[in-house]
């Protein structure tokens, strides 16, 4: 693969996709079979959309979600983030753009057990070089807007499902990201609390935040302008 950076010239794409995805596959083998996992997806994602993409289990959502948040490479085919397509980059470029323009949120928190809710939240920006004690007003300033001010001390042993996933939005907030990938965040919560996630996201989106959410779930998907539905790699009707 020739790492180095190529953008799109397209002009009108320029205007207004943060994402899109062109004829892409990802295919892994077992054994002696090949399994498409994403199957030529083609998918534009525009600055300011909130977008559910649903499909039952084995369907390709969370190679979806990998491919989109530039956790992994495609097979064939191009994905561009923010005019740079990233199939084509360096690691330690692509680890940089991706630092800087997506904020992730997984279905299991994965928030780090020994650091405290404000420590989780500083982590991210370490990677972009904020100092100390502007990681500390932001991380705290994050956490009290998602009504955590109080839990800012706590480790996440120590807080409730509902608390944990609103320190891993505020997480994925740190670096003031244009995008959020949220792989499942509701799936391990009951629904009133889930309903309150999605209200956080509905609030970010309004104020200009993509939303991208992988969900298994209609209810959810419900509150996303867009959905986009996954059935053996690839999107259907």
């Amino acid at each position: 693969m020739d790492k180095k950076i190529i953008m799109d010239k397209s002009k009108e794409h320029k205007k207004k996709d943060i994402i899109r995805l062109e004829e892409v596959h990802k295919d892994y083998t077992m054994g002696n079979t090949k399994i498409h996992a994403v199957n030529g997806v083609s998918l534009d994602i525009h600055r300011g959309d909130f977008v559910a993409i649903i499909g039952p289990s084995g369907s390709g959502k969370s190679t979806m979600m990998n491919l989109v948040g530039a956790l992994d490479f495609a097979t064939t085919g191009d994905i561009y983030l923010d005019n740079v397509d990233i199939e084509h980059l360096y690691e330690s470029d692509l680890a940089q753009l991706r630092g800087r323009k997506i904020g992730f949120i997984f279905q299991t928190f994965n928030l780090i057990p020994t650091l405290t809710a404000l420590e989780n939240v500083m982590l991210p920006m370490i990677f972009q070089n904020i100092n100390k004690e502007e990681r500390t007003e932001k991380a705290t300033k994050i956490l009290t807007r998602l009504k955590m001010g109080p839990r800012l001390n706590h480790l996440p042993s120590e807080l409730s499902g509902g608390e944990r996933q609103r320190v891993a939005i505020a997480r994925a907030l740190a670096n003031d990201p244009e995008v959020i990938l949220a792989d499942e965040p509701t799936g391990n919560l009951d629904s009133k609390t889930g309903e309150g996630v999605i209200q956080i996201f509905e609030e970010l989106n309004e104020e200009g935040k993509t939303i991208i959410m992988v969900t298994h779930d209609p209810n959810m998907a419900k509150h996303a302008d867009k959905v986009y539905r996954l059935r053996d790699g690839m999107i259907v009707k």
